[in-house]
């Protein structure tokens, strides 16, 4: 079993519910993610949010992001006794928005100013990120002339520079070939390490990238009455620790057995959600 340690909590979701014309979308939805260290190593947080389409995954990411309010409960971090409010979070959403008339360097150093205001620290952080994410050659390209992959990393590395150690990603694996998801999960993992206070959080329905890269997993779903008709309103309805099932934090464990036979048990859960 790795050795670990769960500390102070870093992200809370308290009783999230959100209706529109009376009818719930969300129901008390608790989560709560805790900065996780391990002995002798740089260790971040990534966690995923699962859910079939259509169960009310995007409108708990924006509650999330601060960027719509629940009808009722809150989201919180790093222990503030308050809402979340808009731009705590740094939000990837799936188009990777970057401004159009800005080259790679300047849209990364506009929001490297957001939290550095000088200007030569600034610059010096955005050089180490295009260094470490193999954007040095594309720095004076404007975001028209990236490929999907490209942009998908300057948008990543966008939010990491203007945000306090919390990123938040929507279907961050739509639409990416094998061999392009194989380097966004290891980019997701890179990124997380980078700080122990650095969180990632994955909204998606996709079942195999969220567990070969995530330690926590809530699954989000919806009850039933006796007669099996769904209920309104999605809440979490299981939780998986992995790393208790040993699924983190190993070379090649997102091609081995026990990962597999995870994601076949999730997926069967997806059936009755």
């Amino acid at each position: 079993m790795i050795s670990y340690k769960l500390n102070e909590t870093l992200l809370k979701i308290e009783d999230v519910s959100l209706s529109y014309d009376g009818r719930p979308i969300l129901k008390k939805v608790n989560a709560e993610i805790k900065n996780i260290t391990r002995p002798g190593c740089i260790t971040g947080q990534i966690v995923g949010f699962l859910g079939p389409s259509g169960i009310g995954k995007t409108q708990l990411f924006r509650i999330i992001a601060g960027l719509n309010q629940p009808t009722t409960g809150r989201v919180s971090i790093n222990g503030w006794d308050k809402p979340v409010v808009a731009g705590e979070i740094g939000v990837v959403a799936q188009n990777y928005p970057l401004l159009e008339h800005r080259t790679v360097f300047s849209n990364l150093m506009v929001a490297a100013k957001q939290v550095e205001k000088d200007a030569k620290v600034a610059k010096e952080k955005v050089l180490a990120f295009l260094q470490d994410f193999d954007l040095v050659d594309k720095r004076n390209l404007y975001p028209a002339q990236l490929s999907g992959g490209q942009r998908q990393r300057c948008a990543i590395i966008q939010q990491v520079l203007c945000s306090e150690h919390f990123l938040l990603l929507d279907e961050p694996f739509s639409g990416l070939d094998l061999l392009i998801l194989e380097k966004t999960c290891a980019l997701l993992q890179k990124v997380a390490n980078l700080n122990d206070l650095n969180t990632i959080i994955v909204v998606t329905h996709d079942v195999t990238a969220a567990a070969s890269i995530s330690d926590h997993i809530w699954l989000i779903g919806r009850d039933s009455d006796a007669n099996g008709i769904k209920l309104p309103g999605a809440k979490i309805v299981k939780e998986f620790n992995l790393i208790e099932r040993n699924l983190c934090y190993q070379p090649g464990i997102a091609t081995s057995a026990i990962l597999m036979d995870f994601v076949r048990e999730v997926k069967e859960d997806f059936r009755y959600l």
